[in-house]
């Protein structure tokens, strides 16, 4: 059910207008699906990938994970839906909105190796986190607890939260130096910052602000043993901010351990702008609740329901919201290994080069268990703007993390090259 059938459900509509609506319906055939007739990219090459997107080749854009370009399948999905919605609008979303987010589900489900109904989609990690940190049911005396590393968006939807109801929430510190730490030190912060009345953990996947990616896992196995002697409805929930590692990393939710994670699919894995989802284990959808009206009517039904009870209502921009699953399948076409070690080998190449140059300082740590695609750095004698911006002189995009420490970040890719990495690793050294 979807939009006119939910609001004739609810009775906000008439009867006649109903009975009108149906009548019209089952007579022609449906609008063409998005074409996909087109030649199937070559993705077996790097080159191939790379010719799937319209980045100006004149530049390296090692800052394509801040909002990303589309893939030529995303784009010709997006154009076609539009085509469709501009060609007639409502007979284009009464009869194609219910199939096409079902198979925006069923590719999003394929790619985390999840359940379809464990799956909400939303517009970004900002609106993930909000729904999520929103609608934690949380007893009173219990707090969540997030770290000093976590993006605005979390510390702000907690602020929110409890300013509203008074939830008490603080920050631990997981690393002194972020280019020394070590997942053993990150591991008994987590110990030692849970307390008695922490319902809630939440961390951040990959942070942005230095490039460490956490042992989410063994942090996970780490609660196992706290949440051993509770209660269920004490046990300390895990919630992941996931953005920079999803389509980065190959793997699962499920396999993290976690109990939530929210995302936006328009970074690393290049979905459409302006989507994301949220995701949730079978196990944890009792703690927490909708803050939005969804307008999927099979929230209200026994089954599968956190994903359409999650997925708030009202109207999205449509023809992005029904591309993303192709960029789920243009990842898995791909293959997510493959992805994985195309962005690691330049995220390595491109640390060790920094490392070498002493008049830069490396943030992120080398070692791959603690890192993903970031790379941030400073710059002697440069403040990261400007550094920035000699660097884009050199035709290499690069950002500026915005923290209250800044730096240097570059992000090596699915739409980068080993030699593009030395390119960048060039401008940086002429900075000397």
């Amino acid at each position: 059910m979807r939009r006119r059938q939910f609001i004739a459900g609810t009775g906000l509509v008439g009867a006649g207008a109903v009975a009108g609506l149906a009548g019209c319906e089952p007579d022609r055939p449906a609008p063409p699906r998005p074409a996909t007739a087109a030649a199937q990219p070559n993705l077996s090459s790097w080159d191939g990938v790379r010719a799937e997107f319209d980045l100006d080749p004149a530049w390296a854009h090692f800052a394509a994970f801040v909002l990303a370009a589309h893939p030529r399948p995303v784009r010709r999905a997006i154009d076609a839906h539009r085509r469709g919605l501009d060609a007639n609008t409502e007979d284009y979303l009464r009869r194609q909105e219910l199939r096409l987010e079902d198979e925006v589900l069923a590719a999003a489900a394929d790619y985390l190796g999840a359940e379809q109904g464990e799956i909400a989609l939303t517009d970004s990690t900002t609106m993930g986190l909000g729904l999520l940190y929103g609608g934690l049911r949380l007893r009173p005396g219990q707090e969540v607890l997030a770290t000093e590393h976590d993006f605005y968006s979390t510390h702000e939807s907690l602020r929110l939260r409890a300013g509203a109801d008074g939830t008490p929430w603080r920050r631990a510190r997981l690393y002194r130096d972020p280019h020394t730490a070590s997942a053993g030190e990150i591991v008994d912060a987590v110990r030692h910052a849970v307390g008695a009345r922490t319902r809630a953990l939440a961390i951040t996947w990959v942070h942005s602000s230095t490039g460490v990616k956490l042992p989410v896992r063994a942090i996970a196995d780490a609660l196992g043993e706290v949440n051993r002697g509770r209660d269920p409805g004490d046990r300390v929930l895990l919630c992941v901010d996931g953005v920079h590692g999803l389509g980065v990393e190959p793997t699962e939710p499920a396999e993290l351990g976690c109990d939530f994670l929210a995302a936006g699919t328009h970074k690393w894995l290049f979905g459409p702008r302006g989507t994301g989802l949220l995701w949730a284990r079978r196990s944890a959808w009792d703690a927490v609740t909708a803050t939005i009206p969804t307008f999927d009517r099979r929230a209200g039904r026994p089954g599968p329901r956190f994903g359409a009870a999650m997925t708030p209502g009202g109207y999205h921009s449509f023809e992005h919201r029904w591309a993303l699953g192709e960029a789920f399948r243009f990842h898995l076409a791909i293959g997510k290994q493959r992805v994985a070690e195309r962005t690691r080998a330049q995220a390595r190449q491109l640390k060790e080069g920094l490392r070498a140059m002493r008049h830069v300082r490396l943030a992120t740590p080398l070692r791959e268990e603690l890192s993903a695609g970031i790379v941030c750095f400073e710059v002697d004698g440069y403040a990261p703007n400007e550094a920035v911006g000699r660097l884009a002189d050199a035709k290499v995009m690069a950002s500026v993390t915005p923290y209250e420490q800044p730096l240097v970040r570059l992000g090596p890719s699915i739409v980068t090259t080993p030699e593009q990495v030395d390119q960048a690793l060039g401008a940086v050294r002429a900075l000397a």
